[in-house]
C-alpha cells in the first residue's frame, strides 16, 4: 500500500476554458469569492475572514447518525495538527439549519475542545448553505429516507488563499486525510 506522497505543487480544480471574441483562449479557475455564515461565537465568517489562508471546508449535522463523526474524528486530527497555525483555517457548514442553531454549534465545538478562532462551525439559511455547496461542487440535501434526514458529500475540501479549490479528500479515510495534511503544507509553501 503507498503512503501519502508529497507534491511541488498542488493542481487548481474547477478550471474552465474561456475564449474571447478572437478566439483567444484563456484558463479561469473556479473561485469562493462571496459567502457570509454565523459561527459558534455568533461571528461573521466571510471570505475575508480566510484570505490569504489555507482552509479547509466541510459539511456536517451534529445529530447526524452516519459518516459526521468519523469526519469529525478526522477533521480533529487535521486541526490538532495546524492548531496556532494562524495561516490555517477550518469551516465546517451544518446543513441541518433547523436544529443546528449557534447555541448547539457552541455546544459542539466546546466538547472537541476547539478554538472558534480556528474552526468554525457556521450556520445559515438552508438556501445559502446549500448553494455553498453547489458552488465547492458537493451534495448537501435533505432526504426524509436518509438516516438523520440528509444527505451530504463525506469530502473535505481543501482551499488555497486565493479562494480555489485545490483538492478533495474522503473524510472517513485516515490515508486521504494524511495526504490532505501534506498538501497544506504544500499550500502553506505557496502563501
Amino acid at each position: 500500500m503507498k503512503g501519502p506522497e508529497k507534491f511541488e505543487q498542488l493542481p487548481v480544480l474547477g478550471a474552465e476554458t474561456i475564449f474571447d471574441d478572437d478566439g483567444n483562449q484563456d484558463t479561469v479557475y473556479k473561485q469562493i469569492n462571496s459567502f457570509s455564515f454565523i459561527d459558534q461565537d455568533s461571528h461573521y465568517v466571510t471570505q475575508k475572514d480566510v484570505a490569504g489562508k489555507v482552509y479547509v471546508v466541510d459539511f456536517f449535522f451534529t445529530s447526524c447518525p452516519t459518516i459526521c463523526p468519523k469526519m469529525t474524528k478526522q477533521m480533529l486530527r487535521v486541526y490538532e495538527e495546524f492548531e496556532g497555525n494562524n495561516k490555517v483555517e477550518f469551516i465546517s457548514h451544518s446543513i441541518d439549519t433547523r436544529h443546528d442553531s449557534v447555541p448547539v454549534l457552541k455546544a459542539y465545538a466546546s466538547k472537541l475542545d476547539v478554538k472558534s478562532d480556528q474552526w468554525h462551525f457556521v450556520t445559515g439559511s438552508r438556501e445559502e448553505i446549500y448553494n455553498i455547496a453547489e458552488i465547492y461542487m458537493v451534495s448537501a440535501m435533505e432526504d426524509e429516507s436518509a438516516p438523520g434526514g440528509y444527505i451530504h458529500s463525506g469530502a473535505f475540501i481543501l482551499m488555497d488563499g486565493q479562494h480555489r479549490i485545490r483538492g478533495y479528500y474522503d473524510g472517513i479515510l485516515p490515508e486521504d486525510v494524511d495526504q490532505m495534511m501534506l498538501d497544506i503544507e504544500t499550500l502553506l509553501n505557496e502563501l
